[in-house]
């Protein structure tokens, strides 16, 4: 997978991009990210990227034009054009797994007091937001969303059998996990996970898991 970034801030992705997971997979070559500074799309002296709304408000708002024309030198023929704001569709499990699928994503980071309208309407593909709440720009939702992707990513992760088995598969969340100590002051892990008895320790772990998303996300039980 190649991954465009359009940003204000380059310089905030790498020591998160050099670690880990997305470390890995940028070293195996299975992905390449490449980060770009928004203010090399414009025209003036001073890069201007933004300017006040039209009829009036709080803030400043990202001009179209920067974003625009990044967007089309960037493209490709089977690109997928990603606009983060608070604004978009909430991000979950499955539609990282959609854009899993994509060989090339363009990512555009939102700041600012948002984005001019346009941008989501004409320029992008989507528009997605990583949660309930406002962030000071899109570039930790970027992060987020380019470390769900990058784990999707055939032959990124080796032991494929995590992928199956962690948190929101099949619509519930992961039953909680133990190791050692077997017992931490008092606190001690569930005796069926130390019997040895694997067909008593999944259906455990299958009500587990139900009891926690009945807990934590009741919201993914919907229509289930």
């Amino acid at each position: 997978m190649k991954i465009d970034l359009l940003t204000l801030f380059p310089a905030a992705f790498e020591p998160f991009f050099s670690q880990s997971i997305i470390a890995q997979a940028r070293k195996k070559r299975y992905l390449k990210v490449k980060i770009h500074n928004l203010r090399n799309w414009t025209q003036d002296k001073r890069k201007t990227v933004d300017d006040r709304p039209f009829g009036g408000g709080p803030g400043m708002v990202l001009k179209v034009e920067p974003v625009a024309k990044a967007v089309k030198a960037l493209k490709e023929p089977k690109s997928r054009t990603v606009l983060l704001s608070a604004s978009g569709q909430l991000l979950n499990q499955d539609k990282l797994r959609r854009l899993s699928k994509f060989k090339h994503l363009i990512i555009v980071c939102g700041h600012y007091e948002g984005v001019d309208e346009r941008v989501a309407k004409f320029y992008c593909d989507e528009e997605i937001s990583v949660g309930s709440y406002v962030l000071s720009g899109g570039e930790s939702a970027a992060a987020v969303l380019v470390d769900g992707l990058a784990r999707l990513i055939p032959g990124v992760l080796g032991n494929r059998k995590s992928l199956e088995e962690e948190s929101f598969k099949a619509s519930r969340l992961e039953a909680g996990q133990y190791t050692r100590p077997s017992d931490f002051e008092g606190h001690r892990v569930p005796k069926i996970l130390l019997s040895g008895n694997h067909l008593k320790i999944r259906q455990w772990r299958d009500k587990a898991s139900l009891a926690k998303t009945l807990r934590n996300r009741p919201d993914l039980l919907k229509g289930v």
